[in-house]
């Protein structure tokens, strides 16, 4: 009866032991078939849309230029919208201190030699000490690295234009004394018709642009015009001044009209996951199982459950899919974590 009871009891205790294994598995499964995943919103509906930011036309090379010595401004020769020439001379300050110092610096190295010379000599004939023929061999040294300070400045007396360009302002005038750095002049490479619209947008959008993004612009003083151009170029942070991240936007060709620094233009860039006409721009990463124009994506509409979408795709962009039909419904596609997913699948969205 013993025997019996006692083997009743292991029995049970198994039992009880297989029972909470299989629901840890349970559980294990439950946990393992969320899949983390990143999310794009799509623009729904009909029509263009886009990124819409507005900004001014700037080149890469504006430059604001000044004497690195202070001093008074003997003469400026350009004034705002003259055209100048690289290597062109702009404005100088008068140079008597500088030179009187380069002339002072000049006869500190001929009496420094003079003392060299005379050291070694005395070296020589046994006269002077080895100590003394070296302190010398410093002093001529020394001196000579004064001369090459004072040259540097003296050359530095004068502005010459670094590019061939515009005068986009002139912030000083001749008599005025000025110290060193303070802004004299602004120049900038517009011959070179290297434009770019310098625009700002918030936090979220900038996270949707990526550099060679396509974009269109136009312009109040041409406003039949529209100019093609391509995100060149993201800032890695806020600018503190506008409370906005900056994107330069390149002109892939020369306008039709002349363009100046400053002029307003507004942009629409078509990032990824916004609607071109009838077709949406998403990441090809995104993209599964393609086979000629068709292939499929996994959206999702609750951000909990990943649905199996067929799409059509139009065009394939460098890194990007233009896709002309079956993102119609779309919320979100998922850009990260598909290769693990299945129709119905559930996920967890990664921040």
């Amino acid at each position: 009866m013993k025997l019996a009871y006692i083997t009743i009891l292991f029995a049970g205790i198994a039992i009880s032991i297989s029972s909470c294994k299989q629901a840890e598995r349970k559980t294990e499964i439950s946990v393992q078939d969320t899949i983390p995943v990143k999310l794009m919103p799509i623009n729904v509906g009909s029509g263009d849309s886009g990124i819409e930011a507005t900004g001014v036309f700037t080149t890469d090379d504006e430059t604001v230029l000044s004497f690195k010595n202070g001093g008074v401004i003997s003469k400026i020769t350009v004034k705002e919208g003259d055209a100048v020439r690289k290597g062109q001379l702009l404005a100088s300050v008068l140079s008597s201190e500088v030179d009187a110092k380069a002339g002072q610096a000049k006869l500190a190295v001929e009496k420094a030699r003079r003392d060299f010379e005379r050291a070694s000599k005395l070296y020589r004939d046994s006269v002077a000490t080895l100590e003394q023929m070296q302190n010398a061999k410093t002093a001529l040294d020394v001196a000579q690295q004064d001369l090459k300070s004072v040259s540097f400045n003296q050359q530095y007396s004068n502005i010459y234009s670094p590019v061939s360009g515009y005068v986009l302002a002139k912030m000083a005038n001749e008599g005025q004394v000025v110290g060193p750095g303070t802004p004299i002049l602004q120049v900038n490479g517009a011959s070179n018709a290297n434009w770019k619209l310098k625009v700002g947008v918030g936090d979220q959008q900038w996270t949707q642009i990526k550099v060679g993004d396509p974009a269109k612009i136009s312009t109040d003083a041409m406003p039949s015009d529209t100019l093609d151009a391509v995100v060149s170029k993201k800032s890695e942070g806020l600018d503190p001044q506008t409370g906005t991240f900056t994107i330069f936007l390149e002109l892939k060709e020369k306008p039709s009209y002349k363009l100046a620094s400053g002029i307003f233009g507004k942009s629409i860039i078509m990032s990824a996951g916004t609607k071109v006409g009838n077709q949406w721009r998403i990441p090809f990463s995104a993209l599964l199982d393609g086979n000629g124009r068709e292939g499929y994506v996994f959206i999702t509409q609750d951000g909990k459950t990943a649905k199996k979408q067929k799409i059509k795709v139009a065009k394939i962009e460098n890194d990007d899919v233009l896709v002309e039909a079956g993102l119609e419904q779309a919320q979100s596609i998922i850009i990260s974590g598909s290769p693990y997913l299945l129709d119905g699948s559930a996920i967890v969205v990664k921040k």
